[in-house]
C-alpha cells in the first residue's frame, strides 16, 4: 500500500518487540536469581475508564486526578496539576515560563491550540545576543521572556473549568506550606550544575542567592532526595493569583519584581518592564492537522516547528511500509532520514508568524513530502538541504541550532470526552537560574537565533520586539478515521521534542504499541545531524543490542551517537473505543459531545483509557 525506493532488508531473527518487553517483564518477575539486585520489571500500561492524567510528577497527577473525580474538566486538572509542577518540578515548568494548549472540546467537536509563548520585550533588537556565547546568555537577565504561563492557565480554564479557579491552584498552595519531599531528578540535576564547582567560590548558575538557598547547601552541595522542602513564597504567589486571577502576576507587586529581577541580573541585566507583563496576551490559533495513514493528527502550529517537523516526519515516512520490530534498522534508518529532511526545512522556513510568513500547508503537501521521500535510499544522505514547498515564504536564512530542555508534558482525558495536550517550559534545566517570589524565570529568548543575517539574507527566527521564538514543542491530539480522540501525546526533550513525539504517533499506529511499550521503546532519531539512540536503560527501557544496530546504521554511513540515556518524558492516552474493545477489554459508555454529562455503563460508545508515562523522569499516570 505504501511504495518504497528501498530494496527489502533481511527481517531481523530478533522475536518481535511486545515478546521481547513481555520476556523482559516475565525474567525480571520470575526468575529472580537472575536479576541484579534492586532491578524492577518495566512499567506497563494502566488502564482507566472514567478520565485519566498523565504527567512528569506523581504529586502533580494526584492534584489533576483529584479535579477530574470531583468533576472538574481537562482544563481544570491542568491548572491543578500545572501549579503543583512549577513546586515540585521546577526546573522544568512553572509560572516564570510558556506553554502550548491543544484542546479537543467534546461539547463542539472542536480542537483549538493556545499559544502561551514567552514573548521577547518590546525593547528587544536584532542583536540582543551579538557577541555572546550561549551560556553568557542563558544564565543573563537578557534571556527571560515575557512568561505566558499563568495567562493560559487562567485563558484556557476560562474556557473550558468547571470548577472554582481558586480551588484548582490550593493543592500547590498547601504543598507549598506543609512541605514536599525533593524528588531524586531534581537533586542530581542541582547537583550536575554545581559539580563544576566544588569550591563554591563562584556559584555560576545559582549565582540568585535566593535560587542558591532553595536549591543548594551553603558547602555548594545539592540538597539530597528526600529532603523536606517548603516554599511560602510560592505559596503566597498562588493566593494572590487564586484572589485575582492571573492579572495578580502581570501587574502590582508580582510583575516589578519581575522587572526588577531581570533589569538587575548580577550576571547582565535585561530589559524587560512592568508594561511588557502587563501587555501580555495569549493567542488563539487554529490547529494544525494532517493526515497520517487515515488518522487526522493534529498540534501546535508557529512559533512551534512542532506539528509541521512531526507531520513532515510522518508525511515522509507514509511513503513506505513500516512493518517488524520498531528497532529493526531499516525502521530507524527510515525514521532518521525523514528526521534530516524535516529539521532541514524546519530550521530555514519556521518562525513567528506575526512576523515572517511560514508556508504552512505548502510544508505538509502530500506531493512535496512524497518528493522529499524520493531522496532517501539505502545509505545516509548525510546533511539535507531544505526543500522548496508551495506557498508563500520570507527569503531567509536557515538556522539549525539544536536547543537544550527544561520542558514537561501534561496529557488528560476527562469523563465528558475531552481532551487536553499541554507541553510547558522554562526553557533549559532552572530556566536562567533566578527566583522571583517562589519561581524561576525562565531563560526562553535564547531560543531565537543569535544571528540576524545569515548568507546576507535575514533569518526567520531572529529576535525582533514583542516576537515569540521558534520552539520545538509537540502537544498532539490524534484522531481517528471517525472524528474520534484516539491517541493523546507529547513531550518534554529540547528539539528532540519532535522526534520523541513523532516516534510515539509510529509506534502507535505502525507497530501497534500500546503506550507504556511506547516509552519503553529505547529513542531514536536525527536532527539532521548524527543518529542518535539510546542503549538500554535497565529497568525503564526494553533490552536490546544498541552497539549492533549502530554498526548496521553506520553500514548505511550514519554517523551514530549511542547515548546512554535519551531523557523524554512523554504522557501518552490512548482512547479505545467499543469497536476496539475486545483488543483491551469492556470500558464505560462516554456521552461523546455532550459537555457536562459522564459517560454511562453498558451502551454503545464505551471507551476504554490505556495511559503510559515515561520512567526516565517521575512519569506517573492517575485517574479511575
Amino acid at each position: 500500500m505504501h511504495g518504497s525506493p528501498l530494496n527489502p532488508t533481511a527481517v531481523s531473527n530478533r522475536p518481535p518487540l511486545k515478546a521481547r518487553l513481555l520476556g523482559a517483564i516475565a525474567a525480571a518477575g520470575l526468575l529472580v536469581s537472575a536479576v541484579p539486585a534492586g532491578a524492577q520489571a518495566l512499567a506497563q500500561a494502566v488502564q482507566k475508564d472514567r478520565e485519566m492524567i498523565v504527567t512528569a510528577n506523581p504529586l502533580a497527577s494526584a492534584a489533576g486526578a483529584k479535579v477530574l473525580k470531583n468533576g472538574g474538566t481537562a482544563a481544570d486538572a491542568m491548572v491543578a496539576a500545572q501549579a503543583v509542577l512549577g513546586l515540585v518540578e521546577p526546573q522544568a515548568s512553572g509560572i516564570g515560563g510558556g506553554a502550548f494548549v491543544v484542546y479537543y472540546d467534546a461539547a463542539t467537536r472542536t480542537t483549538t491550540t493556545f499559544d502561551g509563548r514567552e514573548k521577547a520585550p518590546a525593547a528587544a533588537t536584532e542583536d540582543r545576543f551579538a557577541g555572546l556565547g550561549f551560556t553568557t546568555a542563558w544564565q543573563s537577565g537578557l534571556s527571560v521572556g515575557v512568561p505566558g504561563t499563568p495567562r493560559i492557565m487562567e485563558v484556557v480554564h476560562e474556557r473550558y473549568g468547571r470548577r472554582q479557579w481558586h480551588q484548582l491552584l490550593q493543592p500547590a498552595i498547601t504543598l507549598a506550606q506543609k512541605g514536599f519531599e525533593l524528588t531524586g531528578r531534581t537533586s542530581s540535576q542541582v547537583a550536575g550544575l554545581l559539580a563544576a564547582n566544588p569550591s563554591c567560590t563562584n556559584r555560576l548558575f545559582f549565582r540568585d542567592p535566593v535560587a542558591f538557598a532553595y536549591f543548594a547547601n551553603p558547602d555548594c552541595t545539592a540538597k539530597p532526595a528526600g529532603t523536606k522542602v517548603k516554599n511560602k513564597d510560592y505559596a503566597r504567589t498562588l493566593k494572590a493569583m487564586a484572589r485575582h486571577g492571573a492579572d495578580a502576576f502581570y501587574t502590582g507587586d508580582i510583575a516589578a519584581d519581575i522587572a526588577a529581577a531581570v533589569q538587575g541580573d548580577p550576571a547582565i541585566a535585561g530589559d524587560m518592564t512592568v508594561a511588557d507583563l502587563a501587555n501580555y496576551e495569549v493567542i488563539e490559533r487554529a490547529p494544525v492537522c494532517f493526515d497520517y495513514r487515515g488518522h487526522n493528527v493534529c498540534g501546535m502550529g508557529p512559533p512551534s516547528s512542532g506539528a509541521l517537523a512531526v507531520g513532515q516526519i510522518l508525511g515522509i515516512l507514509e511513503s513506505f511500509d513500516l512493518t517488524g520490530d520498531p528497532l529493526d534498522e531499516r525502521n530507524v534508518h527510515l525514521f532518521a532520514e525523514a528526521g534530516r529532511l524535516a529539521f532541514a526545512d524546519r530550521g530555514l522556513y519556521v518562525g513567528d508568524t506575526d512576523f515572517v510568513t511560514v508556508p504552512v500547508e505548502g510544508m505538509l503537501d502530500k506531493t512535496y513530502l512524497a518528493s522529499r521521500a524520493a531522496l532517501i535510499g539505502e545509505q545516509d544522505t548525510g546533511t539535507a538541504q531544505p526543500g522548496t514547498p508551495p506557498g508563500n515564504f520570507d527569503p531567509s536564512a536557515p538556522d539549525n541550532r539544536a536547543k537544550l530542555s527544561g520542558t514537561s508534558h501534561i496529557s488528560i482525558v476527562d469523563r465528558y470526552g475531552n481532551a487536553l495536550s499541554m507541553t510547558t517550559t522554562v526553557e533549559s534545566s532552572f530556566g536562567n537560574g533566578v527566583m522571583v517570589r517562589g519561581f524561576l524565570l525562565n531563560n526562553e529568548l535564547t531560543d531565537f537565533s543569535f544571528s540576524a543575517v545569515s548568507n546576507g539574507l535575514p533569518v526567520a527566527n531572529r529576535v525582533q520586539p514583542n516576537k515569540r521564538p521558534r520552539s520545538s514543542m509537540s502537544p498532539s491530539i490524534v484522531f481517528d478515521d471517525q472524528g474520534r480522540v484516539e491517541l493523546v501525546t507529547g513531550s518534554p526533550g529540547g528539539s528532540r521534542i519532535i522526534g520523541y513525539t513523532a516516534q510515539s504517533i509510529v509506534n502507535h499506529i505502525d507497530f501497534g504499541l500500546d503506550p507504556q511499550e511506547s516509552i519503553n521503546t529505547p529513542h531514536y532519531q536525527n536532527r539532521n545531524g548524527s543518529t542518535e539512540i539510546e542503549r538500554t536503560i535497565p529497568g525503564i527501557t526494553i533490552p536490546y543490542d544498541a552497539d549492533a544496530l549502530a554498526a548496521q546504521l553506520q553500514a548505511r554511513n550514519h554517523p551514530v551517537n549511542v547515548a546512554d540515556r535519551l531523557e523524554s518524558g512523554l504522557s501518552i492516552i490512548h482512547v479505545v473505543h467499543d469497536d476496539d474493545r475486545h483488543h483491551h477489554g469492556k470500558g464505560r459508555h462516554w456521552k461523546h459531545g455532550h459537555h457536562g454529562k459522564p459517560w454511562h455503563h453498558g451502551k454503545k460508545g464505551d471507551v476504554t483509557l490505556i495511559g503510559g508515562a515515561d520512567k526516565r523522569r517521575d512519569g506517573t499516570v492517575a485517574g479511575r
